[in-house]
């Protein structure tokens, strides 16, 4: 199978993507795997809803948060990482306690945090958003274990997927509206990033770059919101390699898990939907999983 994009030609590799979970999800998003306790997390944004599937049980149980919730990350303590509308806050899944611990941007009610995941460094980085999606209000930031809160970009539109290279000396951002991947050569030791450089290109034929993962060769795997698709881009000369369908219009993010890395863990969301549109890709909103031949980087744990 196939399919034909102006000269290229993409062949797809893989079985079509497995529907786990037919959620109805209007903002699905941010796939985490927690590969210690062998579950994925994601998240149900504007609902608050803070989803744990057990592939185990094929369970998905849902734990209401007090807030839209942008992004999840496991915690090597087992406690949670949550970006939230107005802030980063630590949840006990145990005893279901929420702690804040920063709110950067109490100043700009309009915005709310986005996609975010920890670094190999251990270190939490999530971006904002202007809710509306019209300003450049947001920005990226990185939290350490220690407490601090570092601003790393500014300006910025839609904060979304975020990457990093086998070598973890390169972060690869998004900021959706640009249809860009920026990556930027990133420092374990302190967190910072330098020297951007454009990555990839994402034509506007294929939809809006949103969040995205990467594997252990260094491909980068994007979903495209509007492009019923996850594309995997080689992001050393900007060149894509594969897509691959899914019956979903609008692809959210993804995430590698399962016993050894290799599985793909892919979120969809609903919202902006006509009735045609959620004619055509009924199952716009649900969970899916893609069993894949190469194995992901890990989701990388807060070093709590």
């Amino acid at each position: 199978m196939s399919r034909n994009f102006g000269q290229t030609v993409i062949l797809m590799k893989y079985s079509p993507p497995q529907l786990l979970i037919e959620a109805h999800a209007a903002l699905g998003e941010g796939p985490a795997w927690d590969a210690a306790r062998g579950l994925l997390y994601w998240v149900d944004i504007h609902a608050g809803h803070l989803h744990r599937y057990d592939p185990q049980t094929t369970t998905d149980e849902i734990i209401p948060v007090p807030a839209p919730l942008g992004c999840v990350a496991p915690a090597r303590s087992g406690a949670l990482l949550l970006g939230l509308q107005s802030g980063l806050a630590r949840l006990d899944p145990a005893s279901g306690q929420l702690t804040w611990l920063t709110k950067p941007e109490a100043h700009l009610p309009g915005n709310r945090f986005n996609d975010g995941k920890c670094g190999p460094d251990g270190r939490f980085l999530t971006g904002t958003m202007d809710n509306a999606e019209l300003a450049t209000t947001g920005s990226l930031y990185s939290y350490s274990p220690n407490g601090t809160l570092k601003t790393l970009l500014r300006d910025v539109r839609i904060s979304n997927g975020l990457a990093w290279s086998p070598d973890y000396q390169t972060l690869y951002y998004i900021d959706t509206p640009t249809r860009q991947i920026t990556a930027y050569e990133y420092d374990l030791a302190s967190g910072e990033i330098a020297n951007p450089r454009l990555a990839v290109s994402i034509p506007p034929a294929l939809g809006w770059p949103d969040g995205m993962t990467s594997d252990a060769q260094g491909r980068l795997w994007v979903a495209l919101w509007g492009g019923a698709a996850i594309t995997v881009w080689d992001p050393a000369h900007g060149k894509l390699l594969e897509t691959i369908g899914l019956p979903a219009k609008n692809v959210t993010s993804c995430a590698f898990g399962g016993p050894h890395n290799t599985q793909l863990y892919i979120t969809s969301a609903r919202q902006g939907l006509s009735t045609a549109d959620l004619s055509a890709y009924p199952a716009t909103g649900s969970l899916f999983r893609l069993e894949t031949n190469v194995t992901g980087l890990p989701t990388f744990s807060f070093a709590d």
